[in-house]
């Protein structure tokens, strides 16, 4: 049917929403493809939906074609199954939980793994039943404390979902590969360029592990990209550590006065004032600098930490909050904050500015294992016999040649510093090169994680019960739609790629005549009867450059201008991506643009 403008529920806009920050985000408000319900939340209207839709259409197909079978789970669950899984706990803050008349505890789910296992654990009881592959498209909700870019970051969001249960690993490894390769494919066919990545499992749990990312200016996820093909998000890649130096002849460590030096550049400025070296300068990758923070677990408990790293780089919140919770044994989500005075008050010997990890050899202030110590954790490159200038432990002092394993030592280490531009990558295929991106889609190997813990087992080839191995794959469909919207627009408004866009032709009338009215929607019956989808801007008393600038705000791949030309026998056809215009007879443009 065609969509005339004149009865569709649509208003655009001139101006940008005012808590609109990215393109998407403005053009899809302002073309009129949703409005704003609440932070984070949005409702789709009639021309949303219509690209919501083609999205979904094409992420259907291409799970359908490697097998997977579709199926629909209510977004409202109870507590018990993410009791079993420790999950309930697990997501901390970032859960909607909430309870029924009777007192019972729900939650408004943020994935499915409990559900889809549940469901094969009722129905399925062999292997003879397996594989299988089951997936849904369906809302997720989640309680993001700082929702933004309209679409990209919402507390409510349309996710497809899929699981994939195997009796051993090979199948697993095969199941996997298959949603990889369907991931490709709908990207692809989307017209959105992805790059997969190595990724951390994150709450989801599970070993490999791999992130669709669309390289973006605007992307919230940094990754990294070598020469030979090593690709990696931030939070994956692994230091190239260096190797133990052998520290039997090193000098012992000095403390020297280092008034004013609080911050790395001074500490820098001071030593090659106080103690200039002889091959080369000091430099911020030769000083150790003590952060300290407080870590919060799934169950608002405050952690003290210490991370010892080399003054060359930052704490990159993302890296610690991907790894720290590993490294204290603590299960679930934490949160990262930089201590408090109130956390401090314990700790009267951590003097701000000048903290380091030991101050003489019979002295270790930190390290857990020690009297009063707090848990202290080093960046890899922190070696044996590596030797470092660092804090004191008394206002105005630092202490030159403190060595690591002679000196200080340290509970363990811990990947939690930025990734700089150049550094080598893991593989050895060549010096890094830093890029942001938006996450589409991440595919997990969860193995038995979620199969354990709510007793998913079948009998094998020899009558015994054996545990199931799941795999888990994800595509935020609600972000892609924002996506495209990034990737595709100009100054002028949205130019969606015609397999997702709202219809295939956007006739515009422009004149008064009755007659340009009438063929115009005669062309526009001829191309429905030629299957394409047609927007009809057939409003009567809007003027030539509001129905232009509206056609170019929506983005139709195709504006078909009904005016002036009519009375030569032309209509005007514009590439709106292309910005091209030619003149076509009227009695040829069906049949041209139907081709």
């Amino acid at each position: 049917m065609v969509l005339k403008l004149s009865t569709t529920f649509l208003r655009t806009l001139r101006e940008d929403p005012v808590d609109a920050e990215v393109a998407s985000h403005k053009l899809l408000v302002r073309a009129g493809y949703i409005r704003r319900a609440a932070p984070g939340i949005y409702t789709w209207l009639p021309l949303g939906l219509r690209v919501l839709s083609r999205v979904e259409a094409i992420v259907r197909e291409e799970m359908n074609a490697i097998g997977a079978q579709e199926v629909h789970f209510p977004a409202l669950l109870p507590r018990e199954p993410y009791e079993q899984t420790g999950r309930w706990t697990e997501y901390g803050e970032g859960l909607f939980r909430l309870k029924d008349r009777k007192e019972a505890d729900y939650l408004l789910a943020p994935t499915h793994e409990e559900m889809f296992t549940l469901l094969v654990k009722d129905l399925y009881n062999s292997y003879k039943d397996l594989p299988v592959y089951l997936y849904q498209i369906q809302n997720k909700y989640r309680d993001e404390a700082r929702p933004r870019a309209g679409l990209l970051r919402g507390r409510e969001f349309i996710m497809k979902d899929s699981y994939s249960f195997n009796i051993d690993d090979e199948g697993l490894d095969e199941a996997y590969m298959a949603h990889r390769g369907a991931y490709l494919k709908i990207f692809e066919r989307l017209g959105l360029e992805v790059v997969p990545v190595f990724a951390q499992a994150g709450a989801m749990g599970g070993s490999k592990s791999e992130e669709f990312l669309h390289p973006t200016a605007i992307g919230e996820d940094t990754f990294v990209r070598s020469p030979g093909g090593y690709a990696a998000n931030v939070e994956a890649v692994t230091t190239v550590v260096p190797e133990d130096i052998d520290f039997s002849q090193l000098p012992a460590f000095e403390v020297l006065d280092t008034p004013d030096a609080p911050t790395i550049d001074t500490l820098v400025a001071v030593s090659n004032e106080l103690r200039p070296r002889t091959d080369r300068a000091w430099e911020a990758k030769d000083t150790l600098k003590n952060v300290v923070l407080a870590i919060i677990d799934p169950e608002g408990n405050r952690h003290l930490v210490v991370l010892g790293v080399p003054g060359d780089r930052q704490v990159d919140e993302k890296r610690l909050e991907a790894t720290i919770g590993a490294a204290l044994g603590i299960n679930g989500e934490v949160g990262v904050e930089q201590a408090t005075a109130e956390d401090l008050k314990s700790h009267p010997e951590i003097v701000t500015g000048y903290l380091g990890p030991a101050l003489g050899l019979d002295k270790q202030l930190l390290g857990k294992d020690t009297e009063g110590g707090i848990t202290y954790l080093v960046d890899p490159r922190v070696v044996s016999g590596s030797s470092w200038v660092t804090g004191a432990n008394e206002h105005g002092k630092h202490v030159f040649g403190l060595v690591a394993g002679r000196d200080f030592t340290f509970d363990g280490t811990i990947e939690a510093v930025n990734v700089l531009e150049g550094d080598p990558a893991p593989d050895g295929s060549g010096p890094l090169r830093t890029e942001r991106g938006i996450e589409m889609g991440h595919i997990f190997q969860l193995g038995r994680k979620y199969a354990e813990a709510l007793e998913l087992k079948v009998l094998d080839q020899n009558g015994k019960l054996q545990v199931v191995t799941m795999g888990s794959y994800g595509i935020g469909v609600t972000r892609a739609v924002a996506a495209l919207a990034e990737a595709y627009h100009d100054e002028n408004g949205l130019a969606w790629p015609k397999q997702v866009a709202p219809a295939d032709i956007h006739i515009v009338v422009t004149g008064k005549g009755a007659e340009l009215l009438e063929a115009a929607e005669k062309l526009a019956n001829e191309f429905e009867a030629a299957g394409k989808e047609v927007i009809f801007d057939d409003r009567p008393k809007v003027s030539a450059g509001v129905k232009f600038s509206d056609a170019e705000l929506i983005g139709v791949p195709t504006i078909v201008v009904v005016g002036r030309g009519l009375a030569d026998g032309l209509v005007e056809v514009k590439d709106r991506a292309t910005g091209e215009r030619r003149d076509v007879a009227v009695a040829e443009v069906v049949a041209e643009l139907s081709a």
